[in-house]
């Protein structure tokens, strides 16, 4: 271990000065790091694509067959996969204006996946101007999981029990995943936060009819369920385990830190191969990804030597641990968390 943009999110080299962002901006930008990819792109949505609409040509060539679970399982990942793009999409990685990105956004997020694009990355605006914020970041918002002690009290019935082994059951928690993104959409939609709701709603429409459709057209009821239960409990495990290690059990700041630090101290890297970066969409640069959220994914992996030198050299703690202990960290962190719940209850 070794111790930024969606649609409307801001590019902090703007507003830097002469911060000690600007002199590591200075630095990335004068490596080429900002500049787009478009090859890269161009062949990873190629795969992505190809993943996404193989996998329901091999639904549709097996029929009726309960080896359809495991197809199930390879569209999880593939859903995924357009999900990580369409976070790349938001943050403008791909293109440099806002149209063609709100344009494939909406395809990836609403149309392939069953998600509002648009809440999505209002949600997503707000988690990268205030990372594990308490009051700020809605990533870390009191709900069903406890990020911050003093949440945690008071709690009854089962949001009391779930907080009480919240560490427990982060990962079957995680299955509900997808439900909760679509419940999310659809309670965004109507209560006005989307911008172009009647769009979004009537892809969401479309997601919906089309995916249920092919399910019931294909499949007898059971299997049906089964493939439908299986698809969306994997889907959002993975997706889950994309975001989690990134600031999960980080520190969570009190609003006074300068832009940089606000950023690194909240984030945490994994380390890996190729391999890694591939699974987890260039998540695992989590701090570049925050600094630079407008650096292209493939960028993130040659950023990182020169941004972790030069948290070196201003005395900044950069995080950076393996995969499995990241996941660790962050189930010691709800562990803690729910410790004055456990004792509270225990005190009845």
């Amino acid at each position: 271990m070794t111790t930024t943009a969606p649609t409307s999110i801001p590019t902090p080299a703007a507003r830097a000065g002469g911060s000690d962002f600007a002199v590591l901006s200075r630095r990335i930008t004068s490596e080429g790091l900002m500049e787009r990819r478009p090859a890269y792109y161009l062949a990873r949505m190629g795969v992505v694509a190809l993943m996404f609409l193989g996998g329901w040509t091999a639904f549709f060539l097996i029929g009726s067959s309960w080896w359809q679970l495991v197809t199930a399982a390879f569209l999880a990942v593939a859903f995924t996969q357009v999900a990580l793009i369409a976070h790349d999409l938001a943050h403008r990685q791909v293109f440099r204006t806002k149209r063609p990105s709100a344009i494939s956004g909406r395809i990836a997020g609403n149309l392939a996946v069953g998600m509002s694009y648009g809440w999505w990355v209002e949600k997503h605006t707000r988690h990268h101007n205030n990372p594990n914020h308490d009051d700020l970041d809605p990533d870390v918002a009191p709900e069903v999981l406890i990020w911050a002690t003093g949440s945690a009290l008071g709690r009854r019935g089962l949001k009391g029990f779930v907080t009480r082994h919240q560490a427990g059951l982060f990962f079957p928690l995680l299955t509900l995943l997808a439900v909760d993104l679509k419940v999310s959409s659809v309670k965004a939609l109507r209560g006005g936060v989307v911008k172009r709701p009647l769009l979004e709603s009537a892809l969401l429409v479309l997601h919906a009819a089309g995916y249920l459709t092919a399910l019931l057209i294909v499949l007898p009821p059971l299997p049906a369920a089964g493939f439908l239960l299986l698809h969306q409990a994997l889907f959002g495990v993975y997706l889950g385990m994309t975001f989690a290690p990134n600031h999960k059990g980080m520190p969570h700041p009190t609003g006074d830190e300068d832009f940089l630090r606000k950023q690194v101290l909240t984030s945490r890297n994994v380390h890996g191969g190729r391999l890694t970066d591939a699974a987890l969409g260039g998540l695992n640069y989590q701090i570049e990804h925050h600094l630079f959220p407008g650096m292209p994914t493939p960028n993130l992996r040659k950023a990182q030597p020169i941004v972790q030198a030069y948290c070196a050299e201003i005395g900044v703690a950069y995080e950076q641990t393996s995969l499995v202990t990241s996941y660790r960290q962050a189930l010691r962190h709800l562990h803690e968390v729910g410790a004055p719940a456990r004792a509270e209850h225990a005190a009845r």
